[in-house]
């Protein structure tokens, strides 16, 4: 493996933890660079903030309450703190040391979570996997779209039309979860529309959590903005009145982190969190962990010996649509066939994780949305 440790400060840790605790099971750089070696999960903190609108700004303070945290007893892989990349003398400067980091640990199967700083750095860990020559999806846990205008200089509110002008463009699809209409202009949704990404509203996840599942379980990078939460879920000072509930963070984070696609992650943070948000933040970090040592590992690659598979004839539009349900996990994916001329480079994203309440609105002759949709980018 390349060497990371040139690009990291390491941490501060006073070892008086109790055996059980985090601080005693975690291998951080604190004297020496640990030597990584995957699968398992690394942190990363990178306070970099010159891509936000906000004046005030602190890295948010996380690692105190996450190393008392205890892990469980699945927790057989190594995790890793290796510690803060410091931002560089140019914004540029942070975006290519993270891209590095995040593309050699996803590469030896090391999942990074990226703790920001503000959510332009999600740019940053899409480069990554561009360095790998990967097709990704993406997937933010967002109360806005951040598309903005490409015609200024990269930052927090508009990460996503520099990340779909990149040439060569590896991104596939994009999903936001929990928008609020008011946080979103008219063309930006109706941008989204064209593009045939995917929306969860707040409402619709409040009303059921299964209909934002299949995005998570759908994403390559996971970005979480913390301006998602409930102002009052984190005591901030700035910030929304609706959101998500920490709960909701936790469950996220969790579900977040058993998707067998999911290889990397990033919590971004605005402004300085207050003590509860810094244990917050450290909660959804123990349950995104806890996700991944819980993987079942039923993503539907090749064989589907251990699937159950559904056939429905679809009068709408004159063909057969496939369902699979794992009998590992109980979850549902969607067969979406390649159209003319298509090539193996979309060959991960045609089996599409989907809900039974599609399988169950196709036996009523109802095309799912996300079906077209995926259709459509596919051609």
């Amino acid at each position: 493996m390349t060497d990371l440790s040139i690009y990291f400060q390491p941490v501060s840790k006073d070892n008086s933890f109790e055996e059980t605790q985090l601080g005693n099971h975690l291998e951080a750089f604190q004297d020496s660079f640990p030597v990584l070696k995957g699968p398992g999960c690394a942190l990363i903190s990178v306070p970099e903030y010159r891509g936000s609108e906000q004046d005030q700004l602190a890295t948010p303070s996380f690692r105190s309450a996450f190393y008392q945290l205890h892990p469980e007893a699945n927790w057989d892989k190594p995790v890793y703190d290796l510690g803060e990349i410091k931002p560089g003398s140019t914004i540029e400067d942070t975006y290519f040391a993270l891209s590095n980091v995040v593309s050699e640990l996803v590469k030896n199967n090391i999942i990074p979570i990226v703790i920001g700083g503000s959510q332009d750095l999600t740019m940053a860990m899409y480069q990554g996997y561009e360095k790998l020559e990967q097709l990704v999806n993406t997937c933010s846990i967002d109360r806005s779209l951040d598309i903005g205008s490409a015609e200024q200089t990269l930052h927090s509110t508009n990460y996503l039309s520099h990340m779909l002008l990149q040439r060569p463009c590896y991104l596939f699809n994009h999903a936001v979860i929990g928008l609020q209409q008011p946080y979103a202009a008219p063309a930006e949704h109706e941008l989204f529309e064209k593009l045939f990404f995917d929306i969860c509203r707040l409402g619709e996840f409040n009303q059921d959590f299964r209909l934002a599942e299949p995005h998570l379980r759908n994403a390559d990078i996971i970005s979480i903005d913390l301006r998602a939460l409930k102002a009052s879920e984190i005591g901030a000072t700035h910030g929304a009145p609706n959101g998500f509930s920490a709960v909701q963070l936790c469950q996220i984070a969790k579900y977040a982190g058993i998707s067998d696609k999911v290889t990397s992650i990033g919590f971004f943070s605005e402004q300085a969190l207050t003590p509860i948000g810094g244990h917050l933040l450290a909660e959804a970090i123990w349950y995104f962990i806890q996700g991944c040592f819980s993987r079942v590992g039923d993503f539907p690659f090749g064989s589907k010996a251990d699937y159950t598979k559904f056939t429905v004839f679809m009068d709408e539009v004159g063909r057969e649509l496939i369902f699979f349900k794992s009998n590992k996990s109980a979850r549902w994916w969607m067969e979406v066939p390649y159209p003319p001329q298509s090539g193996t480079r979309y060959e991960r994203h045609h089996m599409v994780p989907c809900n039974k309440s599609d399988y169950d609105n196709a036996m009523k002759n109802e095309l799912p949305d996300l079906w077209w949709k995926t259709y459509q980018k596919l051609g």
